[in-house]
């Protein structure tokens, strides 16, 4: 947080300014090392600077536009305390502009930049700060930023098709219900009465859609509470351990998602592996930061089986090829790379093949989805036309 204070050096001289800390103690502190005794501290805040925000997670999105920055102005000649500081100042998402704001006072302390973003597990992910603290070691700390720059755009370009692809089937989905619900609790009954009154015996598929109309009407208070304990029941079980990996485990066997899930996890853990491989770091140690962010426990724990082999003395390619979680290309693809001694470019090339593999599954899923959808949607709406048109055959006839 930005403090502005007044102190006193020692020759009896007045002075004002503008200081980064966590607390008024520790910008006191921070006043008193420099030979002067602090008069006054209060927060700064700018007039007029009140905003209404959306207080939205930190993604790839964000993460690749920050190390592409601080990449383009250390190239340019600007320390790292400048370039936190014009960060600051223009990053959009709240979140991360609060964590760089920290960061800035801590490198203004002397921390390194990995040591900042230690304190914000949250906003960064693993595999990012140990690049970031191997780019300090190596002093590529410019380099290293824009490969993750390129590697937290790849992502988020494959993670934005998933969104897109997915916004029209959920749209169906949700109509479909909508005009189910509407046809059955607004139009239907105002057949009822004369449907009643006719005296005509009533056909089973109009009783059974009359029964459930009634049933929604009389129960509605109840469904709806019933569905939102439903649906805090889930949300509490998927967010233990047990339901996190029964969930991961599932998108694994699915038939329908299981090819599409496959490939997606398969780009990311050959890009994240390329990424740590092509900035120096050792096998192991990669396969341990990449088991912390691949997404899916039962992927994590399967690469952590990976590093376990090969501490004993296997192979890299072999070791996923016992392991058939992978397609067949992935583990032949790192043997040629140990072969050529471009492993990380042969991973790189080959989570480049997979996104686009991704990308075409998905488009295919959601092609096959959109006509099944429509083909659901006009055989519940025709059940019910018909099962409201029938009755009124039968009145017409006992009328002539």
């Amino acid at each position: 947080m930005e403090y502005k204070y007044k102190a006193m050096k020692t020759s009896g001289e007045v002075i004002e300014g503008m200081i980064m800390g966590n607390s008024i103690e520790e910008v006191a502190q921070m006043i008193r090392s420099n030979q002067s005794y602090p008069i006054s501290i209060d927060p700064y805040k700018k007039a007029g600077s009140k905003e209404i925000t959306f207080d939205r997670k930190v993604n790839s999105k964000d993460l690749s536009f920050f190390c592409r920055q601080m990449n383009a102005m250390l190239n340019a000649g600007s320390t790292i305390l400048r370039c936190l500081d014009i960060m600051r100042r223009q990053l959009e998402n709240k979140k991360l502009r609060e964590a760089v704001t920290d960061m800035h006072g801590e490198v203004q302390k002397g921390k390194l930049l990995s040591q900042g973003m230690l304190d914000h597990p949250k906003i960064f992910p693993e595999l990012m700060i140990y690049m970031v603290e191997s780019g300090e070691l190596s002093g590529t700390l410019d380099t290293i930023l824009l490969r993750l720059a390129n590697h937290y755009e790849k992502e988020a370009k494959l993670m934005n098709k998933v969104k897109s692809a997915m916004v029209y089937p959920i749209i169906l989905i949700i109509l479909c219900i909508v005009v189910v619900i509407f046809l059955v609790t607004f139009i239907l009954p105002t057949f009822v009465g004369m449907f009643e009154n006719s005296g005509v015996a009533l056909p089973l598929p109009t009783r059974m859609l009359m029964a459930f109309s009634q049933f929604l009407s009389g129960n509605a208070m109840m469904i709806a509470l019933a569905l939102v304990a439903l649906f805090l029941l889930f949300a509490q079980y998927f967010s233990t351990e047990l339901g996190r990996k029964s969930y991961h485990r599932s998108l694994l066997r699915l038939p329908v998602l299981k090819g599409l899930n496959i490939k997606i996890l398969t780009a990311r853990f050959a890009r994240n592996l390329s990424t740590l491989l092509s900035s120096g770091v050792p096998l192991l140690t990669a396969l341990d930061n990449v088991s912390n962010v691949i997404g899916n426990m039962v992927v994590a724990e399967e690469i952590m089986r990976y590093r376990e082999e090969i501490q004993k003395g296997s192979e890299l390619h072999q070791v996923v090829r016992d392991g058939n979680l992978f397609p067949p290309m992935l583990d032949n693809m790192m043997e040629i790379g140990k072969e050529s001694g471009a492993l990380d470019t042969i991973l790189e090339k080959t989570a480049d093949y997979y996104d686009d593999e991704a990308e075409q599954a998905l488009q295919r899923l959601v092609t096959m989805f959109e006509p099944a959808m429509i083909i659901f949607l006009a055989v519940i709406v025709g059940f019910i036309v018909i099962s409201m048109a029938m009755p009124m055959f039968d009145m017409v006839q006992t009328i002539q």
